[in-house]
């Protein structure tokens, strides 16, 4: 089932339990729910570019959850990656998609999760997106992986 969802911007089977990506289309969301995902979380503005404002209706109807957690890729807050990781860790689901528009915010969140939450080494918690992004990040990204647990849970 992995093959099918290859199509996904930026999609990356992060984790056995957690996939990552950009922006779905519509009609990806059969194939994520066919691919046994439980849980989509959406970490995009809802006015972001190429959007989908049934979104939440899509996922439902699929019958799988949506968590929608806007973040501004502006100006990203200590206080969204602290409700990320608690929104992850309070999670009991088999599969977890989840995306933003270009899988930036969301493989940056993980890596605080995967780090904090699960105990990985640092290589080990890196997307391979985000190891493409980081030497192209600004100062507010760049800033925000430098975050530790005490920034993050202060």
């Amino acid at each position: 089932m992995l093959s099918e969802l290859t199509h996904i911007k930026n999609f990356i089977q992060l984790t056995s339990s957690v996939g990552t990506a950009g922006q779905p289309r519509a009609e990806d969301f059969a194939d994520i729910a066919a691919a046994g995902y439980n849980v989509v979380i959406n970490l995009a503005m809802a006015d972001s570019e190429h959007a989908l404002p049934n979104e939440g209706n899509l996922v439902a109807e699929l019958g799988m959850t949506y968590i929608h957690l806007p973040v501004n890729f502006q100006t990203p807050q200590v206080t969204d990656v602290a409700q990320f990781i608690r929104l992850m860790r309070g999670l009991d689901v088999d599969k977890v998609f989840v995306h933003c528009v270009l899988n930036l915010r969301v493989s940056a969140f993980m890596y605080h999760y995967l780090k904090l939450e699960k105990n990985y080494s640092d290589p080990d918690a890196r997307s391979p997106i985000l190891e493409k992004w980081a030497p192209h990040m600004d100062d507010v990204w760049a800033g925000l992986m430098g975050w530790q647990r005490e920034d993050i849970f202060s």
